[in-house]
């Protein structure tokens, strides 16, 4: 792999006090970095449009982490193999990708999670602890594999296969669900410890909605566990016909 190989994905919905700061650092790395803003309504467009070196694309209106995710693979997959993809709300320290590209196993395609240290610190949300939790549970249940922080935003992906995994999900959903859909496809998941920052003090914008989103999760493990159910269905009668077959 070489360093050309990879790219910076950086979703973003109104996050005009940190959109700057994580641009900047993320442009010290020296990948090529795609901004994709999902609908911003705030000055966000304004000050992404400032910054030189990066290639930024637009969403009319908010469509969701997930489908911002898929508009900056679709471009990056043009000159790229590999996307990292980094929260725009300044909790990743871009500097980590280093380590999650070191992580990926010679000539194998993988994911490669940054697994937030630190995140039973009384600065983390109580809504981020739990939801880690409550996540890292269902997507083992719903046939994904088991780890230590399924919605850590900041990730490699290779970029061809995650296109064709048909994720459904468009919005925070995306994130879990396609580590099931990986799974599924036997494309290995990894996890690297990575830090996460909690300024005491500083005003953090999150786009997660509790409720709204406990239940758009609800929807996306209940879809996956019963496509699960009908696999094991479908391949123990297909197990059962071979063996009559055989007989």
């Amino acid at each position: 792999m070489h360093q050309a190989d990879f790219a910076i994905i950086i979703p973003v919905y109104n996050h005009e006090q940190r959109i700057k700061e994580v641009i900047m650092q993320a442009l010290s790395l020296g990948f090529p970095i795609f901004v994709v803003d999902d609908g911003s309504t705030d000055q966000t467009s304004e000050i992404i449009d400032r910054i030189s070196g990066i290639t930024v694309l637009r969403h009319d209106k908010n469509r969701g982490k997930g489908a911002a995710l898929l508009s900056g693979f679709a471009a990056a997959v043009k000159t790229c193999k590999w996307a990292i993809s980094i929260d725009a709300d300044g909790q990743h320290n871009p500097a980590d990708a280093l380590n999650l590209i070191q992580a990926v196993p010679s000539e194998q395609r993988c994911i490669v999670i940054g697994r937030r240290e630190g995140m039973n610190s009384e600065l983390v949300p109580w809504t981020s602890q739990f939801g880690r939790k409550f996540s890292n549970f269902w997507v083992w249940i719903s046939g994904g594999p088991y780890l230590a922080d399924s919605q850590s935003g900041f990730r490699v992906y290779p970029i061809p296969e995650s296109l064709h995994l048909k994720v459904i999900a468009r919005r925070f959903q995306f994130e879990v669900e396609i580590l099931v859909k990986a799974k599924q496809q036997h494309i290995q998941v990894l996890e690297v410890p990575v830090q996460v920052i909690y300024q005491k003090g500083a005003e953090r914008i999150s786009h997660f909605r509790p409720f709204k989103d406990f239940m758009r999760n609800s929807e996306t493990f209940s879809r996956l566990i019963i496509s699960r159910i009908f696999r094991g269905i479908f391949r123990l009668l297909t197990f059962s016909a071979v063996g009559k077959g055989k007989k």
